[in-house]
Protein backbone atom coordinates (compact mmCIF):
# COMPACT_ATOMS: atom_id res chain seq x y z
CA UNK A 1 0.00 0.00 0.00
CA UNK A 2 1.40 3.25 -1.04
CA UNK A 3 2.07 5.49 2.17
CA UNK A 4 -0.10 8.19 0.34
CA UNK A 5 -3.29 6.27 0.24
CA UNK A 6 -2.62 5.04 3.98
CA UNK A 7 -2.36 8.90 5.10
CA UNK A 8 -6.12 9.78 2.66
CA UNK A 9 -7.61 6.64 4.51
CA UNK A 10 -6.20 7.65 8.06
CA UNK A 11 -7.40 11.24 6.82
CA UNK A 12 -10.81 10.68 6.04
CA UNK A 13 -11.33 8.71 9.29
CA UNK A 14 -10.66 11.48 11.06
CA UNK A 15 -13.02 14.09 9.36
CA UNK A 16 -15.32 11.37 9.68
CA UNK A 17 -15.21 11.43 13.28
CA UNK A 18 -14.58 15.16 13.44
CA UNK A 19 -17.90 15.75 11.71
CA UNK A 20 -19.90 13.59 13.96
CA UNK A 21 -18.60 14.81 17.21
CA UNK A 22 -19.24 18.12 15.89
CA UNK A 23 -22.71 17.05 15.69
CA UNK A 24 -23.12 14.89 18.76
CA UNK A 25 -21.97 19.11 20.25
CA UNK A 26 -24.81 20.50 18.12
CA UNK A 27 -27.36 21.64 20.51
CA UNK A 28 -29.53 22.67 17.24
CA UNK A 29 -28.85 19.27 15.26
CA UNK A 30 -29.97 17.31 18.61
CA UNK A 31 -32.83 19.84 18.70
CA UNK A 32 -33.94 19.74 15.17
CA UNK A 33 -33.63 15.58 15.39
CA UNK A 34 -36.30 15.18 18.38
CA UNK A 35 -38.90 18.51 17.09
CA UNK A 36 -38.91 16.30 13.50
CA UNK A 37 -39.65 12.78 15.55
CA UNK A 38 -42.79 14.57 17.42
CA UNK A 39 -43.96 15.72 13.84
CA UNK A 40 -43.46 12.70 12.29
CA UNK A 41 -45.30 10.72 15.43
CA UNK A 42 -47.97 13.68 15.69
CA UNK A 43 -48.73 12.75 11.48
CA UNK A 44 -48.81 8.86 11.93
CA UNK A 45 -50.96 8.96 14.71
CA UNK A 46 -53.48 11.04 13.08
CA UNK A 47 -52.73 8.46 9.81
CA UNK A 48 -50.39 10.62 7.93
CA UNK A 49 -47.69 9.29 6.18
CA UNK A 50 -43.76 10.13 5.46
CA UNK A 51 -42.44 11.00 1.70
CA UNK A 52 -38.61 11.23 1.36
CA UNK A 53 -36.97 12.49 -2.08
CA UNK A 54 -33.29 13.40 -2.84
CA UNK A 55 -30.92 13.66 -5.51
CA UNK A 56 -28.23 11.27 -5.90
CA UNK A 57 -27.05 10.07 -2.81
CA UNK A 58 -29.32 11.96 -1.17
CA UNK A 59 -31.86 9.66 -3.29
CA UNK A 60 -30.24 6.83 -1.99
CA UNK A 61 -31.17 8.06 1.60
CA UNK A 62 -34.36 8.82 0.97
CA UNK A 63 -35.14 5.11 -0.22
CA UNK A 64 -33.07 3.71 3.17
CA UNK A 65 -34.95 5.58 5.48
CA UNK A 66 -38.15 4.24 3.85
CA UNK A 67 -36.99 1.06 3.98
CA UNK A 68 -36.49 1.59 8.21
CA UNK A 69 -40.20 2.76 8.47
CA UNK A 70 -42.22 0.10 6.64
CA UNK A 71 -39.52 -2.70 7.50
CA UNK A 72 -38.08 -2.07 11.06
CA UNK A 73 -35.16 -0.29 12.20
CA UNK A 74 -34.67 -2.15 16.08
CA UNK A 75 -36.87 -4.94 16.55
CA UNK A 76 -40.19 -6.33 14.80
CA UNK A 77 -43.27 -4.00 14.95
CA UNK A 78 -46.10 -3.44 12.61
CA UNK A 79 -45.12 -1.35 8.94
CA UNK A 80 -45.04 2.44 9.23
CA UNK A 81 -45.89 4.25 6.18
CA UNK A 82 -43.12 5.52 4.29
CA UNK A 83 -42.54 6.06 0.67
CA UNK A 84 -39.30 7.36 -1.28
CA UNK A 85 -40.15 9.32 -4.01
CA UNK A 86 -36.89 7.85 -5.83
CA UNK A 87 -37.77 5.03 -6.74
CA UNK A 88 -40.73 4.58 -9.53
CA UNK A 89 -38.84 5.07 -13.13
CA UNK A 90 -42.20 5.56 -14.48
CA UNK A 91 -43.30 7.96 -12.88
CA UNK A 92 -39.69 9.48 -12.77
CA UNK A 93 -39.26 9.53 -16.65
CA UNK A 94 -43.04 10.45 -17.42
CA UNK A 95 -42.23 13.65 -15.42
CA UNK A 96 -39.30 14.49 -16.76
CA UNK A 97 -40.36 13.92 -20.14
CA UNK A 98 -43.37 16.26 -20.11
CA UNK A 99 -42.49 18.65 -17.33
CA UNK A 100 -38.77 18.75 -16.55
CA UNK A 101 -36.55 17.34 -13.66
CA UNK A 102 -37.33 20.31 -12.02
CA UNK A 103 -41.15 18.79 -11.15
CA UNK A 104 -40.30 15.46 -10.64
CA UNK A 105 -40.99 15.47 -7.06
CA UNK A 106 -43.54 18.26 -6.70
CA UNK A 107 -45.36 16.78 -9.07
CA UNK A 108 -45.54 13.24 -6.56
CA UNK A 109 -46.04 15.31 -3.57
CA UNK A 110 -49.11 17.14 -5.12
CA UNK A 111 -50.66 13.78 -6.02
CA UNK A 112 -49.75 11.96 -3.17
CA UNK A 113 -49.33 14.24 -0.34
CA UNK A 114 -52.12 15.12 1.82
CA UNK A 115 -52.78 17.24 4.20
CA UNK A 116 -51.29 16.17 7.64
CA UNK A 117 -48.35 14.54 6.05
CA UNK A 118 -44.44 14.91 6.59
CA UNK A 119 -42.48 15.42 3.73
CA UNK A 120 -38.58 15.11 4.22
CA UNK A 121 -36.62 17.17 1.59
CA UNK A 122 -33.15 16.28 1.20
CA UNK A 123 -30.54 18.14 -0.45
CA UNK A 124 -26.64 18.71 0.96
CA UNK A 125 -26.13 22.08 -0.24
CA UNK A 126 -29.82 23.17 0.18
CA UNK A 127 -30.56 24.58 -3.52
CA UNK A 128 -31.60 21.49 -5.25
CA UNK A 129 -34.36 23.49 -7.38
CA UNK A 130 -36.76 20.15 -7.66
CA UNK A 131 -36.35 19.84 -3.55
CA UNK A 132 -37.28 23.62 -3.26
CA UNK A 133 -40.30 23.42 -5.72
CA UNK A 134 -41.67 20.12 -4.16
CA UNK A 135 -41.11 22.08 -0.54
CA UNK A 136 -43.61 25.04 -2.22
CA UNK A 137 -45.60 22.39 -2.69
CA UNK A 138 -46.11 20.58 0.39
CA UNK A 139 -46.10 23.73 2.12
CA UNK A 140 -49.07 25.17 0.40
CA UNK A 141 -51.21 22.17 0.72
CA UNK A 142 -50.49 21.91 4.52
CA UNK A 143 -47.42 18.83 4.64
CA UNK A 144 -45.23 19.28 7.00
CA UNK A 145 -41.48 20.17 5.29
CA UNK A 146 -38.68 18.89 7.18
CA UNK A 147 -34.98 19.66 5.56
CA UNK A 148 -31.79 17.61 5.65
CA UNK A 149 -28.96 19.65 4.57
CA UNK A 150 -25.19 20.83 5.56
CA UNK A 151 -23.75 23.86 7.63
CA UNK A 152 -25.03 26.83 4.93
CA UNK A 153 -28.62 25.45 4.98
CA UNK A 154 -28.99 27.00 1.29
CA UNK A 155 -32.64 28.39 0.28
CA UNK A 156 -34.14 25.43 1.75
CA UNK A 157 -33.49 25.88 5.19
CA UNK A 158 -35.69 28.74 5.38
CA UNK A 159 -38.39 26.87 2.85
CA UNK A 160 -39.11 24.01 5.54
CA UNK A 161 -41.07 24.17 8.51
CA UNK A 162 -38.13 22.48 10.05
CA UNK A 163 -34.66 21.99 8.99
CA UNK A 164 -31.66 19.79 10.20
CA UNK A 165 -28.16 21.27 9.41
CA UNK A 166 -25.43 19.60 9.69
CA UNK A 167 -22.04 21.54 10.47
CA UNK A 168 -19.92 20.26 7.54
CA UNK A 169 -19.69 21.69 4.21
CA UNK A 170 -17.99 18.30 2.54
CA UNK A 171 -20.78 16.22 0.94
CA UNK A 172 -19.99 12.72 1.96
CA UNK A 173 -19.53 13.99 5.15
CA UNK A 174 -22.94 15.71 5.67
CA UNK A 175 -24.66 12.17 4.11
CA UNK A 176 -22.85 10.61 6.68
CA UNK A 177 -24.76 12.66 9.64
CA UNK A 178 -27.92 12.71 7.43
CA UNK A 179 -28.11 9.04 7.96
CA UNK A 180 -27.09 8.41 11.38
CA UNK A 181 -29.64 11.61 12.27
CA UNK A 182 -32.06 9.35 10.03
CA UNK A 183 -31.84 6.40 12.01
CA UNK A 184 -32.41 8.68 15.38
CA UNK A 185 -34.90 9.90 14.31
CA UNK A 186 -36.54 6.40 13.23
CA UNK A 187 -35.83 5.08 16.88
CA UNK A 188 -37.87 7.94 18.36
CA UNK A 189 -40.46 7.23 16.01
CA UNK A 190 -40.79 3.41 16.53
CA UNK A 191 -40.09 3.91 20.30
CA UNK A 192 -42.96 6.31 20.97
CA UNK A 193 -45.29 4.55 18.85
CA UNK A 194 -44.70 1.10 19.89
CA UNK A 195 -43.80 1.61 23.24
CA UNK A 196 -44.63 -2.12 24.59
CA UNK A 197 -42.05 -3.42 22.03
CA UNK A 198 -39.28 -0.53 22.74
CA UNK A 199 -39.90 -1.52 26.58
CA UNK A 200 -38.61 -5.17 25.22
CA UNK A 201 -35.92 -4.31 23.10
CA UNK A 202 -32.58 -4.75 25.01
CA UNK A 203 -29.86 -2.15 23.61
CA UNK A 204 -29.64 0.80 21.39
CA UNK A 205 -29.04 -1.32 18.11
CA UNK A 206 -30.38 -4.75 15.88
Amino acid sequence: MDSNDLTYVETYFAESVAVLQAAEGDTQLKRAIVDISDEIVKSLRGGGKVLFAGNGGSAADAQHIAGEFVSRLNFDRSPLPGLALTTDTSVLTAIGNDYGYADVFSRQVGGLGRKGDVFVAISTSGNSPNILKAVDVARAMGVVSVGFTGASGGKLSSACDLCLRVPSKSTPLIQQVHIVSAHLICGLVENAMFSKEAAKHNGVCA
